[in-house]
């Protein structure tokens, strides 16, 4: 049964059940990546950056990879509400990763929900200014209502819901539980 979480958020999965979850996607992404060019996984902050960190974990620890290359971007374009903060997705790049020389490299790109898409063809764009061998992207949700042709090639949970229904995703450091949950905004009767 479903429970309530964080005021009227209903849980949908536990971190028990994410942890399974990560494993598969690890699992599928050693299918997707084993290979012999050097492997650099790249979060989208702020979620997907612990989520990238858990399945370099599981790569490695699992299934034998090297360590990668870890890099993190910052992406803005919503809220955690999904309000629309800018009417264009924002990429930060720090110095460390405009230092970074990624030709050559396979890429993994990991974010936490993929909505309309418009971040990661963002994000996308600027990988491929860096020459990589390829690009793959793992999400952990996927709310299946892309306007915009992006691939993820590795997918832990597909959610169709209402386009007015909120995915929150927790992810430690930023919550204390590791879990996600369906708000479904109240509408006037």
């Amino acid at each position: 049964m479903a429970e309530l979480v964080q005021g009227s958020a209903i849980r949908l999965y536990s971190a028990e059940q994410l942890q399974a979850i990560l494993s598969r996607m690890a699992r599928e992404l050693y299918g997707v990546l084993k290979g012999v060019d050097p492997l650099a996984v790249v979060g989208i902050r702020r979620r997907g950056a612990p989520l990238a960190d858990m399945l370099t974990k599981l790569l490695v620890d699992e299934h034998g990879f090297d360590n990668p290359l870890r890099l993190d971007i910052t992406v803005k374009r919503y809220a955690d509400d999904l309000t629309v903060l800018f009417p264009y997705t924002r990429i930060e790049k720090s110095q460390e990763f405009n230092c970074t020389d990624l030709s050559g490299h396979r890429i993994l790109v990991v974010d936490d929900v993929v909505h309309g898409g418009y971040s990661l063809a963002k994000v996308v764009d600027l990988l491929l200014e860096k020459a990589p061998t390829d690009i793959h992207i793992a999400c952990l949700v996927d709310r299946c209502t892309r306007v915009v042709p992006v691939h993820t090639d590795v997918v832990g949970i597909r959610l169709q819901v209402a386009t007015s229904d909120l995915i929150e995703v927790s992810v430690p450091p930023y919550e204390t539980e590791f879990q996600i949950g369906l708000h479904q905004p109240r509408t006037a009767l």
